[in-house]
């Protein structure tokens, strides 16, 4: 059983080390690699992921580093590192962001909550812990996600309370069943993720974790992301997202 963790990255340098530490000091012995997608940064994320990958912050652990050589968005720098990961066959695979937003300390609750109730997809809820609000969540955020939560929930028929928070993690199923090449190459992608294993009746759920908002920049913008939420739910509905 080994676990990999996916690290997308754009213009993340200050943030970066720091992530990358906290991911190879939790308690997870089956941690074997860390991917990292430098997504076309203009600032020192390269250079920094390469550091990272010399040092090794842990002796048993592997960090892999990917050079997209151009911005082709959040979408498309998962899709690089979901294939690089799967190639080993992991048992799981996680997310966790380069800005350091989302706790990778919560990793081994996640881990156990997915094998415990035999998930094929994890999806980390600021919205389940409390923290949202008290971790510096906007209140504008806040109230579109429970706007959108709504129509999604309506959509998917499911019982999810944060379907954005983009701390997903992957199981053997979805990581082998679902056509990433063909999901978004923006910010929708993990909602694409989710509405493709739905619609292969796979097993989806959520389980709290903390969230804190500091100094790091959001490359998300919130109106057309709105929007493009809307559209997957469009396409969801119209049987967009159904196995061929």
């Amino acid at each position: 059983m080994s676990i990999v963790v996916v690290i997308p990255a754009y213009n993340a340098g200050r943030h970066l080390p720091g992530v990358v530490a906290r991911v190879a000091g939790v308690a997870l012995p089956e941690l074997q690699r860390i991917v990292i997608v430098n997504d076309g940064s203009t600032d020192d994320t390269l250079a920094v992921a390469r550091a990272a990958a010399r040092t090794r912050p842990a002796p048993a652990l592997a960090v892999e580093v990917i050079d997209r050589p151009s911005n082709g968005g959040y979408g498309a720098a998962m899709k690089d590192g979901l294939e690089s990961a799967r190639a080993g066959d992991p048992e799981i695979v996680a997310c966790v962001h380069a800005d350091g937003q989302y706790s990778p300390e919560a990793l081994p609750a996640l881990v156990a909550a997915m094998r415990a109730r035999a998930l094929d997809l994890l999806q980390g809820s600021r919205i389940a812990s409390g923290t949202a609000l008290s971790g510096g969540m906007p209140v504008y955020k806040y109230v579109a996600n429970a706007v959108l939560n709504r129509i999604e929930n309506a959509t998917l028929g499911l019982r999810l309370t944060d379907y954005h928070s983009g701390y997903l993690l992957y199981g053997r199923r979805v990581l082998a069943a679902v056509p990433f090449y063909r999901l978004s190459d923006s910010f929708d992608f993990d909602l694409e993720v989710i509405a493709a294993a739905r619609a292969r009746g796979m097993a989806i759920a959520e389980a709290p974790v903390p969230t804190h908002y500091g100094d790091e920049v959001s490359h998300l913008a919130p109106i057309t992301y709105g929007l493009r939420v809307l559209r997957v739910m469009w396409n969801y509905r119209r049987g967009r997202y159904d196995p061929n």
